[in-house]
Formats: structure tokens, C-alpha cells, sequence
């Protein structure tokens, strides 16, 4: 019987994926992504994966190989004979282990869901109820490059397909102006354009952006100063033209409480490694739609796993802003699936195959495993 499944094994450990190019977000540069990947095995022999992958800005204890040392010598010893079914209790028993560690909460719990799914032959966003669309977009972006250079990149971002993108602002103030003009001279008025100053920006700067930028019917402003400061958040949202999107002040739901009373933004962004997992993913979306709130959903940097999860996350609410920005197999040279994840073209295709639909590949994960 089903109820008398059991977590049978439990393997956690950290992966450093090469990155096509450096990439610069926030005054920070990378050209390696580390994430932490999970298998849970059931004693039927049923399986299911998962990944999460903490920001490149993560310190301890939320590195990669900090979740994969918790995952192992915390919470493994916990779980082994839990039922992989009871989602519920496994998160009360990582939650009486570990408060702060959202990200080893999200794989584990993924990784049950996904487990649950294939046992069932259901896809992950069937598990959620169901999708809204049989399609996804997603969002490209543009670095803080000089704005000829910037333009001939949003103007890659049109012509592979993409119907929005994000252009990178934060370091000099006068070049993100023209940066931002120049693109959206290029692009056109079709293509819709976000920014994103990574925290980087005083309130007077950002007042300066918007109003410098007022004509380009930006969709969004995201995240224009530090993360703490929620009433600069707010005097920015009230004088603003453009909608303003916190991103790094969303930690986890008690966060997005907080800023929902700071009344700070127009939109929020997360992802379900943020959130804590799936389930707990599906509840802050759940409240942000309460307050009214839409949710921008993902983060720039991800293994297949995760960016699956957050793709049938993406495509089971409604009330997820079209143009997802989980992108990470943009960025990464190589995958730990067997299975490719084509998004190049800007969109892509729900799979039917049950759970996530992608499995390990475990010759790349020997590959790419770190101690």
C-alpha cells in the first residue's frame, strides 16, 4: 500500500555548473553557478529529485554546500522512515531542524512532490491542480553594458522570440538612462521592458531614473533600493510613474508580510527555493493575490530541476505575470539531466511526463559534484 511507503535514501550534495559567460548582477560577477541537488529514494524503489540554487550573493549558512552539509547531517537522519507522502510532516520535522535554510527545505520537499507525482504518472503542476496554460514565456534580460552594445543584445533577446526582457541598471546613472532609452528606441513599443537595480540605487537616483525614463512605459522598476528599506521602497512606489517589484526583500512568507504592510510594491518576485518549496511557494503567491499583488516567478540562475519546478509553478496560478524569469539553462554550459530544456526561443511547452519530466543524468553529476 501507498501508506506504507517509507524514505528509504536520502542523497544531498552541492554541483558547480560552468556559465556560458561571466554574469554581473548587483555588483557581483560569476562564471560558475553552485547549486545543491537531492534524490529521494522510497522503499517501492520510487524516486524523486530535485534541485535549489542559492544566490551567488549567499553567505553562510545558505551556500550551496551549506544546504548539502544540513540536508546530510541534520535532516537526513530525521527522515529516513517518513512517509515521502505526508509533505506536511516532513516540513514540520525540517522546520523544528532547521528555521532559516529555506533552500534545504525546498529540495527536500520538491523532491517528495516529485516522487509523489511519478508514482502517481501526474506532472507536478497536475499536483497543483492543474495548468492554466499550455504554453509559458519567459523574460530575457540585458546587462550593464554601454547602450550601442546593450541594444544589439535586446534586439537578439526580439528576434529569438522573446516578448519581454529585463535591462540591468545600478552602476552609473547616467549610462542606465541612456542604456534604457537607447533599448527602447531599438526594440520598439511591442517588447515589454523591466529594470532592475539589484538594490543599488538611493531614492533620489531611482526618482531620477524614472523620471528621466518616464516615456518608455517600463513595466516594471525592480528592487531600486537595499532590501532593509522599506519606506524608501515606499516613497519611491508613491512618486514613481513606473510599478515597483521588491525581489531581495522577499526572504520567505513572514518578508512578504512585511512588505505587503509597508505598502512598497505594485509586484513581488520569488522563487520556490525563497519561498521555502512548492507547496509554500503556492501559499505566497496565494497571499500576494489577496493583497493584490502579482507575482514575477524564478530567479536568474537555476539547474533543470528547479527551473522545471518553477516553470509548472509558473503555468498552475493565475496570478503569475506573464514572462517567468527562471532562465538558468540560458546561462549554464552544461545540465545534470538527460533531458535538454530548450527556452531559447522565449516560451516554452508544458510536458506531459509525470513530475518535473526531467531525471538525472548521474555521469554529469559526477562531473560537476563539489565536496
Amino acid at each position: 500500500m501507498i501508506s506504507d511507503l517509507k524514505v528509504s535514501s536520502l542523497e544531498a550534495f552541492a554541483v558547480a555548473m560552468p556559465l556560458v559567460d561571466v554574469f554581473t548582477s548587483g555588483g557581483k560577477s560569476k562564471n560558475v553557478a553552485k547549486s545543491v541537488v537531492v534524490r529521494i529514494t522510497a522503499s517501492d524503489g520510487s524516486v524523486g529529485i530535485s534541485s535549489a540554487d542559492p544566490s551567488s550573493r549567499a553567505v553562510f549558512p545558505e551556500r550551496a554546500e551549506d544546504l548539502s552539509h544540513t540536508i546530510n547531517k541534520k535532516l537526513k537522519p530525521n527522515l529516513i522512515g517518513q512517509s515521502p507522502f505526508n509533505i506536511n510532516l516532513i516540513s514540520k520535522i525540517i522546520a523544528n531542524s532547521t528555521q532559516t535554510q529555506l533552500g534545504a527545505r525546498a529540495a527536500i520537499e520538491t523532491a517528495c512532490i516529485d516522487l509523489i507525482c511519478r508514482r502517481f504518472g501526474v506532472s507536478l503542476y497536475d499536483y497543483l491542480g492543474g495548468a492554466l496554460t499550455p504554453t509559458v514565456d519567459f523574460n530575457g534580460w540585458v546587462g550593464e553594458l554601454p547602450p550601442d552594445e546593450a541594444a544589439v543584445e535586446a534586439l537578439g533577446w526580439v528576434k529569438a522570440g522573446f516578448k519581454s526582457m529585463k535591462i540591468k541598471v545600478g552602476s552609473d546613472l547616467s549610462q542606465d538612462i541612456e542604456r534604457v532609452l537607447t533599448i527602447r528606441n531599438e526594440v520598439g513599443a511591442s517588447v515589454r521592458l523591466r529594470v532592475d537595480a539589484n538594490e543599488q540605487y538611493s531614492v533620489k537616483d531611482a526618482l531620477k531614473l524614472d523620471a528621466a525614463v518616464k516615456n518608455c512605459d517600463l513595466e516594471l522598476f525592480e528592487q531600486p533600493v537595499i532590501r532593509s528599506d522599506l519606506e524608501g521602497l515606499a516613497e519611491v512606489r508613491r512618486k514613481c510613474k513606473t510599478p515597483i517589484m521588491v525581489d531581495e526583500s522577499i526572504s520567505d512568507h513572514s518578508s512578504l508580510l512585511r512588505v505587503i504592510r509597508a505598502d512598497c510594491a505594485d509586484y513581488v518576485k520569488f522563487g520556490v527555493a525563497q519561498a521555502g518549496g512548492v507547496l509554500a511557494a503556492g501559499k505566497m503567491i496565494s497571499t500576494a493575490a489577496a493583497a493584490g499583488l502579482k507575482v514575477v516567478m524564478g530567479h536568474g540562475f537555476g539547474l533543470n530541476p528547479s527551473t522545471m519546478a518553477e516553470i509548472m509553478v509558473g503555468a498552475a496560478f493565475e496570478n503569475i505575470l506573464p514572462g517567468l524569469e527562471c532562465v538558468g539553462p540560458l546561462k549554464a554550459a552544461d545540465t545534470v539531466t538527460k533531458e535538454a530544456l530548450d527556452i531559447s526561443q522565449g516560451y516554452f511547452a508544458l510536458p506531459t511526463n509525470p513530475g518535473l519530466s526531467v531525471t538525472f543524468d548521474d555521469e554529469k553529476l559526477a562531473r560537476y559534484r563539489i565536496d
